[in-house]
């Protein structure tokens, strides 16, 4: 199934318990408990969210990718879909979609890869591996390192399988105010890098800030 699976929440912004705005190259981390339900909001269109959990109480327990799209049988996460551990632990699940697919299969960006996918001048820039590392350096405690990281989720952007069985970093699909919302089905760890990618479409080159919610009415 490739097909998009849109669906809005009823959850009211002003009934958050927490809101903060992550600006284009930042990053996040944060515990999220078993009900609470977390709003990641693409505030101008086509940013891409990098982003990577964990089961709080088993932190080498990280989500699989592979997991992940077995479990359902599609290569893309939308409404519906169960995010899985490495152990297959559920640990959250998307109840909310505005954007209506996101991709889990492009990895993030690093230092390597922007040298190798453009140019060797390209080693400098910033990137979500390095905004993942200072995450765990600064947050993570004894808990988590880089060992730790893996093939992460890529909110709101659009990396179509071609043909030939290749990746296409596209045009974003996502829009001024989509979001994605997810419910935490135990106590798990969120780590975001917010993309600084200026090289390729899927942010229309021009990295933007997303906001996140968090409300403690999940599973009521």
């Amino acid at each position: 199934m490739t097909g998009f699976n849109r669906a809005e929440s009823t959850l009211l912004a002003e009934d958050a318990i927490y809101s903060q705005i992550i600006p284009a190259g930042e990053g996040w981390m944060h515990e999220l408990l078993p009900g609470q339900v977390l709003r990641i909001v693409d505030l101008e269109g086509n940013q891409a969210a990098d982003t990577l959990f964990y089961d709080a109480d088993n932190p080498e327990d990280h989500y699989s990718a592979v997991a992940t799209i077995a479990g359902q049988g599609n290569i893309y996460l939308t409404t519906g879909s169960i995010l899985r551990s490495e152990s297959g632990k559920e640990l959250l699940s998307i109840v909310a979609d505005t954007c209506g697919r996101h991709d889990t299969l492009g990895g993030s960006c690093s230092a390597q890869s922007n040298t190798v996918r453009y140019a060797h001048d390209k080693l400098p820039m910033h990137n979500c591996r390095d905004t993942f590392m200072l995450q765990l350096s600064r947050h993570g405690g004894a808990s988590y390192s880089k060992r730790d990281l893996a093939p992460n989720i890529n909110f709101f952007m659009n990396v179509p399988v071609t043909p030939d069985g290749g990746l296409e970093f596209a045009d974003g699909v996502s829009a001024p105010g989509c979001y994605v919302e997810l419910i935490s089905l135990c106590r798990t760890m969120a780590l975001i890098s917010n993309c600084p990618q200026l090289n390729n479409p899927c942010n229309a080159y021009n990295p933007t800030p997303i906001q996140l919610l968090i409300w403690d009415s999940g599973l009521q």
